[in-house]
């Protein structure tokens, strides 16, 4: 064979020998480098701290009471009033608009008064007819005592006869009767008189308390009626008024956790249109009565402030605040109800301590929805550790990242 033909052998594989490829019999040595590396990626991570958030305690007496309940509710006006007219009548000036300021007693509207004007008129006519008859009979009662008198005297000098002496007594005494009779003919046509004045002023709408004017409702020649009627085309108002300083709040609180509120126990309320200004006041009362479809109760909440800018049908968030006794702080710290961990009926926080976990049993005296009183086992100035992770050892390194005490 040639040199050529011979290397040329050389190249071709000898099968007869069964071995495997080079390149499968190399995957073990693969394995082996990706062990070593993920070893080393583990060896790195367990020497890093675990991230985790943390909050200073908040000091109980400087932060003063705490909410115990949360609840939504309106703010409503307890004087408010749909101002009307006593009689039925056309509406001739009307005096008000919306979000005007009117006093007690100021007049809102006037209604036609031509029929009570005219009645008035007669009555007065009347009057001055009575006073006059009663003139008369006052003069004629005048001349029937001195006709008597003088009778008297000429009967006892028996001048005159007995009869003479009889008539001239009847005569005064019917005189008397008669002067009495139109004495109430006019107290009668007086009190007419203040009738008929009376349905002259009922034709004026007046307001019948301070506050402010939220709805219009009537325009001049419309027909106005104390009493609703069936047509609708007869208003029933003039106008809507409401008492601003009659405002406050009506919270549905949960029948669950309605044994939280007690009367006269403090609140702040917080506007839906201002998150920010938070409004000290007061529980007035609890309506003892509940809502099935709801299952919730009613509670009243007073506001101490009188600002314009509360008006009725605000949405209103309230936070129930819990009573401290006269002249003794709130003792203990407050911490994230997350920061509280339970082991049993035992309490536990964890708290980094020169950058690692360390676990500390902790007493509870009371909770809100939000924060946990701690009364024994923090210091101020600790740094707790907030819904630590699960699993999380004592003595686990650590790093915190404080976050912002509520």
């Amino acid at each position: 064979m040639s040199r050529p033909e011979s290397a040329l052998h050389e190249l071709k594989i000898d099968r007869s020998r069964g071995g495997r490829p080079a390149g499968k019999r190399r995957w073990p040595l693969y394995a082996a480098i990706a062990i070593v590396v993920l070893l080393a990626l583990l060896l790195l991570r367990g020497g890093k701290p675990l991230a985790v958030d943390t909050v200073n305690p908040r000091s109980a007496a400087e932060a003063g009471p705490a909410s115990v309940l949360d609840a939504s509710g309106y703010v409503t006006a307890r004087r408010i009033a749909t101002v009307s007219s006593k009689v039925t009548g056309k509406v001739r000036e009307v005096y008000i608009e919306e979000g005007q300021q009117v006093a007690e007693g100021e007049i809102l509207a006037r209604l036609d008064d031509q029929d009570a004007s005219a009645q008035l008129d007669v009555a007065q006519s009347q009057v001055a007819a009575s006073r006059s008859q009663l003139a008369e009979a006052q003069a004629q009662l005048a001349l029937a005592e001195s006709n008597f008198r003088r009778t008297r005297d000429l009967a006892a000098q028996q001048l005159v006869s007995k009869q003479a002496l009889d008539t001239a007594k009847a005569e005064r005494d019917s005189r008397a009767a008669r002067l009495a009779s139109l004495q109430k003919s006019v107290a009668l046509a007086l009190d007419q008189r203040a009738v008929a004045a009376l349905g002259v002023d009922n034709t004026v709408i007046r307001a019948p308390f301070a506050g402010v004017i939220i709805a219009k409702a009537a325009q001049p020649g419309e027909m106005i009626s104390p009493i609703s009627a069936g047509g609708g085309s007869i208003r029933t108002g003039i106008g809507t008024l409401v008492d601003m300083d009659s405002l406050e709040v009506q919270v549905d609180v949960n029948e669950a956790y309605i044994g939280r509120v007690t009367p006269g126990m403090p609140i702040e309320a917080m506007l839906n249109a201002y998150p920010d200004w938070r409004i000290p006041g007061s529980v007035i009362a609890i309506i003892p009565t509940a809502d099935r479809s709801k299952a919730t109760v009613k509670v009243r909440v007073a506001l101490d402030s009188k600002d314009p800018r509360i008006v009725p049908d605000m949405g209103v968030r309230v936070s129930f605040l819990e009573k401290a006794e006269a002249g003794k702080p709130l003792a203990g710290f407050w911490i994230p109800n997350a920061a509280v961990l339970k082991d049993g009926d035992k309490a536990f926080v964890f708290t980094v301590v020169d950058g690692k976990a360390k676990r500390v049993p902790v007493t509870v005296a009371d909770a809100n929805d939000s924060d946990s009183r701690v009364v024994k086992g923090l210091g101020k100035g600790d740094s707790v550790i907030v819904s630590p992770p699960e699993g999380l050892a004592d003595g686990a390194a650590v790093a915190g990242k404080e976050g912002a005490a509520k």
